[in-house]
């Protein structure tokens, strides 16, 4: 059975480009723990902002899958970046990435700078939450 999710939007608020303002689900909720950019069976990180952001989707997406879930059902991202302008200036293959996981599907998300990841090689680092009622 297929999660209905709702769109919450504020009355007169422009519709925002790439996420949702607010989601409304019902039921269990999975959530998957932050994911970075690597290959989860070596260690091995791509180089590049854009191929670490791109394997850090498909490793939500694995944990999603595993959780009988898909990415239609995710409700909220929060993506941590170590430098936002690294992430604004591969925007456009974020974008393609990010369109070929969720595939028109804008779930709630925060991108935060951070000084940080527990990974050294790292340079994004996704976590998320789906609703599976």
């Amino acid at each position: 059975m297929a999660t209905e999710l709702k769109v919450v939007q504020p009355q007169g608020w422009p519709r925002p480009k790439g996420y949702s303002n607010g989601m409304l689900a019902q039921g269990p909720l999975l959530f998957v723990a932050g994911q970075v950019g690597w290959d989860p069976r070596t260690g091995a990180f791509p180089r590049g902002f854009a191929a670490q952001f791109d394997q850090a989707l498909k490793n939500v997406a694995a944990v999603l899958e595993a959780g009988q879930a898909t990415p239609k059902q995710v409700t909220r991202l929060t993506i941590y970046v170590v430098d936002k302008r690294e992430y604004l200036g591969a925007l456009k293959e974020v974008g393609a990435a990010f369109r070929a996981t969720f595939d028109g599907h804008y779930p709630v998300m925060a991108l935060v700078q951070v000084v940080a990841l527990v990974e050294d090689e790292a340079r994004v680092e996704i976590e998320a939450t789906a609703a599976l009622g």
